[in-house]
């Protein structure tokens, strides 16, 4: 079987919910990240065989195949295919397992793997909200579902707060480390070291246009006061906005191929996709799955954690990745080393390629071998990618 690489990586800068990017409409947004990965390769646009897309509220202008309206906005032919998959968070990393399953098996050669939020034009929950006002039907949640696990609905809100409370993680070490993410989100900007990786966008301003090359979310004073004084998301509890995830919009996308493509078109590679792991398990405390994922992955490839370099694991909330630390035994040093979606944000369906493209650039300028990037995603699903700089 062939290998699967990563050519090219790339993503927008993330905007913040209204801000800088919220004028793009998002097939236009993705097809900025389409186009960037064919204008960095020099790439033939004729030589794409697929395009497939992460997006997780697939309504209004994210709905009826946003993969493909994307191509259609884009420089690539209109003989080009795409589609779009939900598997929420982790919806464009299982665009990367995807495609790397089909470059792998020849079936493809090229493939990119992408994805796009806009949760400034599309809002978090907004498919479900729009039937409700409607009274039709009783949600995504059947009652043989909720009689199963003896809830009412699935929330990543109540999760997290689980995980908190499971590890013993108090409100301070939830704060410090959304702190942390900031001082190196910061840090990285200042040090221009998401330079490979952003695609600068225009956009408008009341100053007049600009490009948008900068992480808008990061908040460089922040400080354990200013995030400590942000209220619980529930009464007696510890999980805040200020130590969650930002909403953010923004688009990715990542080209994989494999040998034979690497020959014919003279391209080079970032990457080599090492392994690609999916689990899931409980959907009620939901966002733990990536400790279980992490284990099989790392077994499956036949290594430890020490043998991993870097690690990208996504910041839905501090809970997540401190947990995920302190069962795996992981190296605090060597996570999320240039800050996570609590500083940069978190666009849903486009975090997957995010990550990866921050973590694959940040490989290569630190010198590093191997890279883990790992997704909690709705359901108690998690997907688990590892690569290897080459």
């Amino acid at each position: 079987m062939s290998e699967a690489y990563i050519v090219e990586a790339v993503r927008t800068a993330g905007g913040r919910r209204n801000g800088k990017l919220a004028g793009w409409h998002p097939a236009d947004l993705a097809a900025e990240m389409l186009n960037a990965v064919i204008d960095r390769t020099g790439l033939d646009p004729r030589a794409v065989e697929d395009v497939i897309m992460g997006c997780v509220t697939q309504g209004g202008e994210q709905s009826t195949a946003l993969g493909r309206n994307a191509v259609l906005a884009s420089k690539l032919p209109q003989t080009v295919p795409a589609v779009t998959i939900d598997r929420q968070c982790g919806s464009s990393q299982q665009a990367v397992h995807f495609a790397a399953q089909a470059v792998m098996s020849g079936t493809q050669d090229i493939v990119i793997a992408s994805g796009v939020e806009s949760m400034s034009r599309v809002p978090m929950g907004s498919a479900i909200m729009l039937y409700a006002a409607q009274s039709l039907g009783t949600g995504p949640w059947s009652k043989r579902v909720q009689d199963r696990f003896g809830v009412r609905e699935f929330s990543q809100f109540q999760g997290a707060q689980m995980i908190a409370d499971k590890h013993g993680f108090s409100r301070d070490a939830l704060d410090s480390f959304a702190l942390e993410s900031h001082r190196r989100a910061a840090a990285a900007t200042q040090a221009d070291a998401f330079r490979d990786e952003i695609v600068a966008i225009e956009v408008e301003t009341a100053e007049g246009p600009m490009l948008h090359d900068r992480d808008e979310g990061i908040r460089y004073d922040a400080t354990m006061a200013s995030i400590g004084s942000v209220k619980p998301l529930a009464e007696g509890g510890s999980i805040t906005a200020a130590n969650a995830s930002q909403i953010c919009d923004g688009a990715s996308a990542v080209l994989v191929v494999n040998e034979r493509a690497l020959k014919a078109h003279g391209l080079t590679p970032l990457a080599r996709i090492h392994n690609i792991t999916v689990t899931a398990g409980d959907p009620v405390i939901m966002l733990e799955e990536p400790i279980d994922a992490t284990r099989r992955a790392l077994a499956r490839a036949g290594m430890t954690i020490d043998d991993i370099d870097l690690y990208e694991v996504n910041e839905a909330f501090s809970p997540v990745p401190l947990a995920w630390l302190k069962e795996i035994g992981a190296d605090p040093a060597r996570l999320n080393v240039n800050g996570g979606a609590i500083a940069l944000g978190h666009p849903l369906g486009s975090s997957g390629t995010k990550l990866m493209t921050t973590l694959v650039h940040a490989l290569r300028a630190r010198g590093g071998r191997y890279g883990l990037q790992t997704m909690c995603e709705g359901g108690g699903i998690a997907n688990v990618t590892i690569v290897e700089r080459l």
